[in-house]
């Protein structure tokens, strides 16, 4: 599929900075997060480039980056292309995330600061106040800082490293199945549990909370993945909280 030139002209505008790589990686991420390039599109470097008023080598670096982090997969002789996605890649993504984020919510119960705490709160509080204003790509960004946050509150970079590598994957595919936030104030209170728990310190809660919410999640996903796609193995089974 090739990079088209109506729908998406307002993305790959010209820009000047020194950090050209980085710049063109942002820009093509979030084309490809809000649907302008959807799975399987060529990423047409020359296009791009003339779009942007910058070499292609920039662009190339930048696919470089995204191939690397599982988004972008190269074909021989035909450049970079947007990865298409499978229910069996969602299950993997999701019981990647939901280890890291049950490890992450409960180390966060015993080295989080009150500030920390505070500040998650807060985030949830605007999240809930703005959801039915903000466009889904906002909402999405809300929703993935609040799970960053509680990842850097566990007091382990790694973990927090691992986890901001999943970021664009978990947005891809969240980005391709518009119902997911057909309601978003509900959504957005949702995390009320995950934060009543944190806040209260209680380890095991706030895991129990954070497991419902991101199994529930995965889920709806996942069903609507197949709705659209076709049928499916079925909802792998996941161990009990402890």
């Amino acid at each position: 599929m090739a990079l088209s030139t109506s729908s998406d002209a307002t993305f790959f505008e010209s820009v000047e900075s020194t950090d050209l790589v980085g710049l063109v990686e942002a820009e093509l991420t979030r084309a490809i997060v809000e649907g302008h390039l959807p799975p399987g599109s060529r990423i047409v470097e020359a296009d791009i480039a003339r779009r942007m008023g910058i070499s292609r080598a920039p662009v190339r670096e930048a696919a470089r980056r995204l191939e690397r982090q599982g988004v972008l997969v190269s074909r021989p002789r035909h450049g970079f292309a947007v990865r298409t996605i499978s229910v069996q890649e969602i299950d993997d993504l999701y019981e990647v995330r939901l280890s890291i984020e049950l490890t992450s919510i409960e180390l966060a119960c015993r080295r989080a600061d009150d500030a920390g705490l505070a500040r998650v709160k807060a985030l949830v509080d605007t999240m809930v106040r703005e959801a039915a204003t903000q466009a889904q790509d906002e909402r999405i960004t809300s929703d993935l800082e609040l799970h960053t946050l509680i990842c850097e509150l566990s007091g382990n970079a790694h973990l927090r490293r691992i986890y901001q590598n999943t970021q664009t994957e978990l947005r891809m595919i969240i980005a391709l199945i518009d119902a997911v936030y057909h309601d978003p104030a509900t959504v957005a209170s949702l995390h009320y549990p995950i934060v009543d728990a944190l806040m209260k310190r209680d380890a095991e809660a706030a895991k129990t909370a954070m497991r419902v919410h991101l199994e529930d999640a995965w889920q709806n996903v996942r069903a609507l993945f197949v709705k659209q796609h076709g049928a499916a193995p079925a909802f792998p089974a996941t161990p009990s909280p402890a």
